[in-house]
This record gives C-alpha cells, sequence and structure tokens, in this order.
C-alpha cells in the first residue's frame, strides 16, 4: 500500500515511528518540528512516560516517511507539534488519534482485527534483543522504570510481523 492522501502520509510517518523507533502513542503526537534533526538523523523525545528525555536516532527509512509527510500531508500551519489533524482547525493529533491512524494503517495492510499500536512497540523491542542487544540497553530505549516492563515485550511472534508488515515498511 503506497500512502498518498494526506491521511496515509500521516498514518505511515507515524507506523514508521512506532515500529523503527518503538514510541509510544502519546511519545508520537507530542512531538514537534523542533524535535527532529534532518541533518543528524536524530530525533529528540522531550516528553517520555518515564520523565526522562532521550535524543534517538532515526532509521533512513523512517526519515524518509517523516519527509513525505512534511511535504505532502502535513497542512499548511504555524502549529509546532508534529502531526497534525487532517481537517480544519488543524490542531495537534491526540493519542487516541496517533492509534486510530496506526491500526487502521495496519488493518489495511492486512494484520487481523486485533492489531495494535503496542504490537510496533513490542516487535521493535524483540528486534533489539535479536540484534544483541542487552535487555538492559532495551529497557533505556523503551524508557521503562523497570526492566520487568521490558521483559513483557520480549514475546510477540517476529516472523508473523516481518511478513505482514515488513513488506508493507522495508
Amino acid at each position: 500500500m503506497t500512502p498518498v492522501t494526506p491521511a496515509e502520509l500521516r498514518a505511515y510517518a507515524m507506523v514508521h515511528i512506532a515500529y523503527t523507533m518503538g514510541l509510544r502513542p502519546q511519545e508520537i503526537s507530542r512531538l514537534t518540528l523542533d524535535d527532529i534533526a534532518f541533518s543528524k538523523a536524530e530525533m529528540s523525545v522531550r516528553y517520555r512516560k518515564a520523565g526522562l528525555p532521550t535524543a534517538m536516532p532515526i532509521p533512513q527509512k523512517t526519515l524518509k516517511a517523516l519527509a513525505a509527510y512534511l511535504v505532502g500531508g502535513r497542512p499548511k500551519n504555524d502549529c509546532r507539534e508534529l502531526f497534525l489533524q487532517c481537517c480544519r482547525p488543524y490542531r495537534p493529533v491526540s493519542s487516541p488519534t496517533v492509534c486510530y491512524a496506526i491500526k487502521s494503517y495496519m488493518q489495511k495492510a492486512g494484520l487481523p482485527q486485533e492489531a495494535t499500536t503496542y504490537w510496533l512497540r513490542h516487535t521493535h523491542a524483540q528486534q533489539m534483543l535479536e540484534a544483541g542487544i542487552s535487555v538492559f540497553e532495551i529497557k533505556e530505549m523503551l524508557g521503562h522504570d523497570d526492566i520487568e516492563a521490558t521483559n513483557r515485550y520480549l514475546h510477540i511472534h517476529l516472523k508473523l510481523m516481518r511478513r505482514v508488515i515488513l513488506g508493507e515498511l522495508v
């Protein structure tokens, strides 16, 4: 599925952020234009659940998805928030809007009805583990307070996610 409409471009960028960076819907909804440094391929995540801001590298495909949204999907507006409503008034999106946009996009990609935004976050954690990153480092990247929360993320069926989503994202 190739994103074309502003809503699809926005959802596509959100999916990439959730899948490749493991951000929560609330964190995605609070991103601003100032949080993205395209020249450094880096994103500042200032509003984390655990309260500790961080800077994260942005994968190339995610950078491209963000650029496509900014050029072809984001309404012209003085608002500094990254993701805006697609219809007037162009206000910043809420966390439930992020969840809805991602879930809708995942369903269009062929994932089952029970697929959630958090599947992407769980898959991101599992991929980091498979890449040899320690559970402690994964805990830090996901912004968890304790290691038990991170351990709960390390169980999603990765092959299913790759088969269904990677065809769309990579």
